[in-house]
């Protein structure tokens, strides 16, 4: 007879209650950011944008300098996709909740001049 351990480990879920999902081979943290993945794929084989990319990562600027956290790292905003529409690259991310910093890393990515959209 096998023993069980004492304290067993529970599944880890998403604070959020996203569930992971996997299309075409790829792991998403969303069905919703799968679902925009698909989407984006459709429309960049119909030509209307390119380029298309996942998980681009950004170092987010201040006036002067590079900001940091808390902790002393480079501040980074990953965004789940990126791609050229019209001659003007895109930043895209899906969002069922807002993140507790998400909507301030939004804001400075906004000055720095990216263009960014949020579904």
């Amino acid at each position: 007879m096998k023993m069980q351990p004492r304290f067993a480990r529970k599944p880890s879920r998403n604070k959020y209650g996203a569930k992971k999902t996997l299309v075409g081979g790829i792991k998403f943290d969303s069905k919703k950011e799968a679902n925009r993945w698909m989407e984006l794929q459709v429309l960049e084989r119909c030509g209307e944008i390119s380029n298309l990319q996942r998980q681009v990562k950004i170092e987010l600027m201040g006036q002067y300098r590079p900001l940091y956290t808390r902790t002393g790292r480079k501040m980074v905003l990953t965004f789940d996709f990126s791609y050229i529409e019209d001659g003007i690259v895109i930043f895209e991310d899906s969002k069922g909740v807002w993140a507790r910093d998400f909507e301030v890393r939004i804001a400075v990515a906004n000055a720095m001049g990216l263009t960014t959209r949020v579904t």
